[in-house]
């Protein structure tokens, strides 16, 4: 994914497990499927099949007996369904989890298991005969590879995960104060015009949490780039739709954005902010991605200056992060989530290295920041 589905990621390490091929377990109840997806899986020289469960109980049972690396979960099960069975396997044993989906129109569960711990979201060939077969099968298995080296923690989110980065020569503001460069020389909180979310490996989860946080009539349109396959987009933003309280739609050339609205980028396309409106650009990827969050947090340094907020969360790779340092560097308010919570740090902590945030918070921190740095009665006019 990228928080669901990648296109083009960046290698992470060795594509094997040790000197041994990736063990997948296969959760699937279509005989015809299973077949499918042995074959994919057993001709890709990085992979193979360590069992196949028909049911989500049985794949509960083969995780402890069959020691994967990779869970490959099709969402829809006889008895208990994918997003239930995301939420044992993550109680009970931690594991990289891919839902496999063959409707896109329907994202309601595989969301719901991204939600609860499930890594990516990819496409399932269905069958040998469709056009576009080895790219979807290729993708499938690249995504396996990457999402089996994730180290799948559970981490105990605490306010002192939080660590604040200042300005140079900026002293940091004491816990639950705004730091220095959020306020004005008379001490009210400055005013911002838009805010940019980008998200990776991972991000649903993580969006789905900030956003629900920001409540109906939020003063600031909000953009969000989230790494996921094209089929998929339409879907993920309607989903957030579900869980947000502010109006979600996928991002469309020459809208003008308006405050208290969520906007996605649409599936293979660039979003940025371009003379008050909304721009869309089918530019070739920039780190491996289209959208990117590094076209989305550069537009937004441009457009917006110091009135910016960026924020960079989970993530593999490094995108966004040097957009990250370009809203900076021109004054605007930028977060890195904190290592305490990302799924992946890659993202965030490359922004952190390059001198990209203002601070580093961990997730369950962005949101009430947030509404501090809107709150009317403290900004200045």
């Amino acid at each position: 994914m990228s928080g669901a589905a990648h296109s083009g990621p960046p290698a992470v390490g060795s594509p094997t497990v040790g000197h041994r091929r990736i063990r997948v377990l296969v959760v699937e109840d279509s005989p015809v499927i299973q077949q499918l997806l042995s074959h994919v899986i057993g001709a890709d020289p990085r992979l193979e099949v360590a069992g196949i469960a028909s049911s989500g109980e049985q794949a509960l049972r083969m995780i402890e007996k069959n020691a994967p690396d990779v869970v490959s979960l099709d969402i829809r099960l006889p008895g208990i369904d994918g997003f239930e069975v995301t939420s044992r396997i993550m109680r009970q044993t931690p594991l990289p989890i891919v839902v496999v989906a063959s409707d896109v129109r329907d994202l309601d569960i595989p969301m719901r298991a991204l939600q609860a711990g499930a890594l990516a979201v990819v496409e399932k060939p269905g069958s040998m005969a469709r056009a576009d077969y080895q790219t979807v099968a290729h993708h499938l298995c690249t995504q396996l590879v990457i999402m089996s080296q994730v180290k799948v923690i559970r981490h105990r989110i605490t306010a002192r995960g939080a660590r604040s980065y200042s300005a140079p020569g900026e002293t940091p503001s004491p816990d639950g104060r705004l730091p220095e460069a959020a306020v004005t020389a008379d001490g009210r909180v400055r005013r911002f015009r838009g805010l940019g979310l980008v998200a990776s490996t991972g991000g649903p989860a993580a969006l789905s949490k900030v956003l629900k946080e920001l409540p109906a009539g939020f003063p600031l349109p909000v953009f969000v780039v989230q790494h996921m396959g094209a089929p998929f987009m339409e879907g993920f933003a309607n989903w957030l739709g579900t869980v947000s309280p502010l109006p979600v739609q996928l991002g469309e050339a020459g809208v003008k954005p308006r405050p208290g609205t969520v906007y996605v980028a649409p599936g293979d396309r660039h979003m940025l902010v371009d003379n008050g409106a909304i721009g869309l650009s089918g530019d070739p990827a920039v780190c491996g991605q289209r959208p990117s969050g590094e076209v989305l947090f550069q537009s937004m340094a441009r457009a917006y200056g110091a009135s910016g907020i960026g924020v960079l969360l989970t993530g593999m790779g490094e995108d966004g992060a040097r957009g990250l340092v370009d809203m900076h560097r021109v004054g605007a308010y930028t977060i890195a989530e904190h290592a305490s919570t990302a799924v992946i740090h890659s993202m965030p902590g490359t922004a952190v290295r390059l001198g990209g945030a203002v601070e580093e918070l961990p997730l369950d921190r962005v949101a009430g920041r947030l509404l501090q740095l809107t709150s009317d009665e403290k900004m200045a006019p």
